[in-house]
């Protein structure tokens, strides 16, 4: 009996199944130091503990992205170790911050299938849920992902595709406990445009580029233990070239939008998302954003904004053709909220 995983094909999924992924793992400055090595971030939130102490919370939280990585992570051998891409998001929303010395774990549930007509593969949705050493969610996020089929007689189950919400509504976002900005620093964070200075339909071109390397793509998805063959094996594509791992493209978009956005500290929920077009190794990504609504929230003096996220190869405000596609140079649309001093 063989005693290697070869990952799940996309019939070996159930409607309903709850999935507890293996080796939870307890995160500490190193991440955060890697993090910053591997992308340019810079949010002061998560740079300082004592910016963050002067908003109120115990020390400098995690990245919101070293979160969302490392219960990510979690999820691949068990749900697109078999991929053939990852294709969306929705409904993700931020917990309870984590903290240096926390130990992360993953469950998924399946809430939808659906077999493509090819017959060759079919999408997989799950809920992932990460959890704290105490038992608490600190993240929950809907995500589908293309699956091969391991056997094509395998019959097709029942289509089952969730009702997702658009958008969150900004009374369903989850506050940290204790944050504060009502005493907020806006030279040390790095910027001084607070939240009444942006207005809806405003695009923001953070200016910034950078070229992706094989070798920092190959340490962030080690970095996440994320195992998915396509980032890891270069001769399971037929072109041999390095397919970029998506949380990828997305850590290094939120951290180009620091040019522009440097006092959007927290993200709190994520409303979509979608990888437009692949991106390989040796791209150079730019990005940029465009704010799609403003909210209030019960954080002293923070208030909400909804953002959307493209990364690009191309020109900043371009997002989609004539025919209502995405342009090919479109590698990312994101939308989600954060938190801004008001």
């Amino acid at each position: 009996m063989s005693k290697t995983n070869a990952g799940r094909f996309f019939e070996d999924y159930r409607l309903g199944e709850v999935i507890r992924h293996a080796v939870p793992r307890t995160v500490s400055g190193g991440e955060r130091a890697l993090y910053h090595a591997l992308y340019p971030a810079r949010h002061a939130l998560a740079s300082s503990d004592a910016f963050a102490q002067a908003c109120g919370l115990p020390a400098a939280p995690m990245d919101d992205l070293i979160t969302f990585h490392t219960v990510f992570g979690k999820t691949v051998p068990d749900i697109s170790l078999n991929a053939v891409a990852n294709l969306g998001y929705a409904e993700g929303r931020w917990l309870k911050p984590v903290y240096a010395g926390d130990t992360l774990r993953s469950e998924s549930e399946v809430i939808g299938l659906k077999q493509n007509s090819n017959g060759k593969s079919g999408v997989v949705y799950v809920r992932t849920t990460g959890f704290n050493q105490r038992d608490e969610a600190v993240l929950s996020y809907v995500r589908w992902v293309m699956v091969r089929k391991g056997d094509l007689d395998a019959a097709a189950p029942e289509t089952v595709i969730p009702d997702l919400q658009a958008a969150l509504s900004p009374d369903a976002l989850v506050l940290p406990e204790g944050l504060t900005f009502e005493g907020y620093d806006f030279a040390l964070a790095g910027e001084a445009h607070r939240l009444s200075d942006y207005r809806i339909g405003e695009v923001i071109d953070h200016v910034d580029g950078v070229t992706i390397e094989e070798a920092e793509h190959m340490m962030a998805t080690r970095l996440w233990q994320n195992t998915a063959k396509v980032h890891f094996d270069a001769t399971f594509r037929e072109d041999g070239r390095r397919l970029i791992y998506g949380g990828h493209v997305i850590s290094m978009a939120r951290a180009l939008s620091f040019n522009g956005l440097a006092n959007a500290q927290v993200i709190v929920g994520l409303n979509g998302g979608a990888h437009a077009n692949p991106c390989f190794a040796g791209d150079t990504v730019r990005a940029w954003s465009e704010v799609l609504d403003i909210a209030e929230t019960d954080v002293p003096g923070a208030g909400a904004i909804r953002l959307r996220l493209v990364a690009t190869t191309g020109q900043a405000g371009a997002l989609r053709g004539a025919d209502g596609k995405y342009l090919p140079e479109v590698l990312l649309d994101l939308d989600y909220w954060a938190l801004m001093p008001a």
